[in-house]
């Protein structure tokens, strides 16, 4: 296990948090990036919250980055993808952005349902527990890294 960082490149950053968005940017200028993300997080645009969210691939999409690929495990039950097909473009038409989920190790199946618990929720809701979500997996690759 690593200690939180207390300076990361924009190119470290992007590979946390799945993609070089304006929050990666702003986060590379921060003496302790990590620390600093889950205040700066909210304090983004909506535009930027949505972009940061959605540089994240869906759970059970077919073109993953390795990290991801790795977190998300191989339990690719046929039905359980199709389900989380399903549930993941209905979450992003009702709030608009990607669902996002700090994994944990659990199974895809697992991760559904918590899907299906979260849809039904406000979209403010939603928002701010997903860009919490978002910033504990970049804190967990940076201590798996």
């Amino acid at each position: 296990m690593h200690d939180l960082p207390r300076q990361l490149s924009a190119a470290e950053l992007a590979e946390l948090f799945e993609g070089r968005t304006r929050f990666v940017e702003l986060l590379a200028h921060e003496p302790d990036p990590l620390a600093r993300a889950r205040t700066l997080v909210h304090e983004l645009s909506p535009e930027d919250k949505r972009a940061v969210l959605d540089a994240h691939p869906a759970i059970g999409a077919a073109k993953l980055s390795a990290r991801s690929a790795a977190e998300q495990g191989s339990d690719d039950e046929p039905a359980v993808l199709a389900e989380l097909a399903r549930f993941n473009a209905e979450y992003e038409t009702r709030h608009g952005f990607r669902f996002v989920v700090f994994v944990n190790r659990r199974s895809k199946r697992e991760i559904l349902e918590v899907l299906r618990v979260r849809i039904d929720r406000t979209t403010d809701e939603e928002l701010e527990t997903a860009l919490e979500e978002l910033v504990a997996i970049a804190e967990d690759r940076w201590l798996r890294r």
